[in-house]
């Protein structure tokens, strides 16, 4: 008779992403798995199958979360404050487990995507998912007079995209809140 699991999944897959988080698939051993989730190998193995497919389990969690807080920051309001929002998400620490800034799909698409095609396929996804949700704010703020320009939402969407992996880069080095608030304000003048 199989011994009854003695962890809660969820709170496993949320410490196990914030060390791939961290430290990048590659730098994270086993042994750092092991110490964050406080499971015995067998255990890891056995509810996850390895250190790979813990990370894609993992990453996947991040990824819903993430999209879930974008849609919801989005739907707010008029749209350039939702935007900027959004934007000013990226700048911040995420609270008690001080979680790395930047994001987990820019992380993977510099370290793992261009030679692992499921990563690619996820964070191309995260892209596009990101590049929808602007196109659509866009077009309900220019539709109901919240922002004024007159461009393609489509392709400020794609600007903004564009933009989104630099102010992660920018804000996970380090840069003075006034130097990123500069940038973001340059960056969302183009909705104007």
């Amino acid at each position: 008779m199989a011994r009854p699991q003695e962890f809660n999944t969820t709170e496993v897959l949320y410490k196990a992403m914030v060390v791939f988080w961290r430290k990048g698939y590659e730098a994270t051993s086993m042994v750092d798995l092991l110490e964050a989730t406080g499971l015995s190998k067998s255990s890891l193995y056995g509810t996850f199958g390895g250190k790979r497919e813990l990370f894609i389990t993992a990453f996947d969690v991040y990824r819903n979360e993430r999209e879930k807080d974008m849609n919801r920051v989005l739907a707010q309001g008029h749209a350039r404050p939702a935007i900027e929002e959004f934007f000013r998400m990226l700048f911040v620490n995420l609270g008690e487990f001080e979680l790395p800034r930047g994001c987990m799909s820019i992380n993977q698409g510099v370290e793992m995507a261009p030679h692992d095609p499921e990563i690619r396929a996820r964070v191309m996804e995260d892209f596009r998912h990101i590049e929808d949700a602007l196109n659509s704010v866009i077009e309900r703020g220019q539709g109901d007079g919240s922002l004024a320009g007159t461009r393609n939402a489509r392709e400020l969407a794609r600007l903004l995209v564009l933009a989104f992996p630099g102010l992660q880069v920018m804000a996970r080095i380090g840069y003075a809140q006034a130097d990123l608030d500069g940038a973001l304000n340059l960056l969302l003048s183009n909705l104007d």
